[in-house]
Parts: structure tokens; C-alpha cells; sequence
């Protein structure tokens, strides 16, 4: 695997983490 699509993986695995909390913190409220 080349280095970019490992950093592409890891960009789309933090977006993903991110909705996720965004959604879980906007039940919050």
C-alpha cells in the first residue's frame, strides 16, 4: 500500500469518528 492511501483511509476514518460524535453529542441536547 502507498502512503497515500493510507493517509486518504485515516482522513476518511477521522471524518467518519467525527459525524459520529457530532450526532451522538447533538442527541445530547
Amino acid at each position: 500500500m502507498t502512503l497515500s492511501i493510507v493517509l486518504g483511509g485515516l482522513l476518511v476514518l477521522l471524518l467518519l469518528v467525527y459525524l459520529v460524535y457530532a450526532l451522538l453529542k447533538a442527541e445530547e441536547f
